[in-house]
């Protein structure tokens, strides 16, 4: 059961940064209640929010989204995507999410941000995964096995010399 819970996680996990990658590069998704997308947006904002040059941050933070759902939905380098998708959400917890407190702007006020609660709750699922790996049900775990299978062999055939 252990190894469906963490399944379950890497894609909740996936689906999520995916549609946040997504938005943050492509613009996919962008309308009311979102607000606009695209490269040059978050570029705008990181700029506003003293993080220069605006541009290449937005770039390499949307990647690092993308790339780090496609690696945790596959169960794929499972432990680097986890470490690097962190790294990446504490950064945005100190510089966007801090300042505002922690509980979300759940009333919309235009002149409050939000806080840092929904970003604690991914850090701590991502560093579910960078501590445990990603299960028995992922490339990593099938890796594993197959280079365990041949030290396994290599120790056989060593015994037999």
């Amino acid at each position: 059961m252990a190894a469906v819970g963490l399944l379950v996680l890497r894609l909740t996990l996936a689906v999520v940064l995916f549609a946040h990658g997504a938005h943050t590069l492509f613009g996919m998704w962008a309308g009311p209640g979102v607000g606009p997308g695209g490269l040059s947006n978050a570029a705008v904002r990181l700029t506003n929010l003293g993080l220069e040059p605006g541009f290449p941050i937005a770039a390499l933070t949307g990647f690092i989204q993308v790339a780090g759902a496609l690696l945790l939905g596959l169960g794929w380098l499972t432990r680097w995507a986890a470490a690097a998708v962190l790294l990446r959400v504490l950064i945005d917890v100190w510089i966007i999410y801090r300042p505002a407190g922690f509980f979300l702007n759940w009333t919309n006020d235009p002149m409050r941000g939000h806080g840092m609660e929904y970003a604690v709750l991914i850090a701590a699922a991502l560093l579910c995964l960078l501590l445990t790996g990603a299960g028995d049900i992922s490339f990593d775990s099938r890796r594993a096995r197959r280079l365990g299978k041949r030290a396994s062999e290599r120790e056989r055939l060593r015994r037999r010399l």
